[in-house]
């Protein structure tokens, strides 16, 4: 996306009024250049990812439970991937959880206790 501080027109051409900050290009919404900001660029992305691939597994009835801790380095290279080019991020089970599964009581510590509305 890009921004430009200055005159803003519509789209046909027509003045609308100035912005704030003066007239000067600025890039947002780039993809990080450095392999640290790249990284969490993608694992934000992954991340999201993921997570609608979960909620429409359970929309298909299936269940799954994402995964971390495990070791990346090892994974992936029993996957094939190259540690050049490729970072494990997360690891997600999906299944069907057995006939014979009974969830377990859950205890939630009560709202009130947590939270205080002002």
């Amino acid at each position: 996306m890009v921004f430009h501080a200055g005159l803003v027109r519509d789209s046909r051409g027509a003045e609308m009024g100035y912005s704030a900050g003066g007239p000067f290009w600025k890039i947002i919404g780039s993809v990080p250049v450095a392999r640290p900001g790249l990284f969490k660029w993608a694992t934000k992305s992954t991340s999201l990812a993921c997570e609608n691939l979960m909620i429409a597994a359970e929309a298909l009835g299936l269940n799954t439970c994402p995964m971390e801790g495990f070791d990346g380095r090892r994974l992936g290279k029993f996957l094939g991937l190259s540690s050049q080019f490729h970072e494990i991020v997360m690891v997600i089970a999906l299944g069907k959880k057995s006939a014979r599964h009974a969830d377990s009581p859950q205890w939630r510590r009560p709202l009130e206790a947590t939270v205080r509305f002002l």
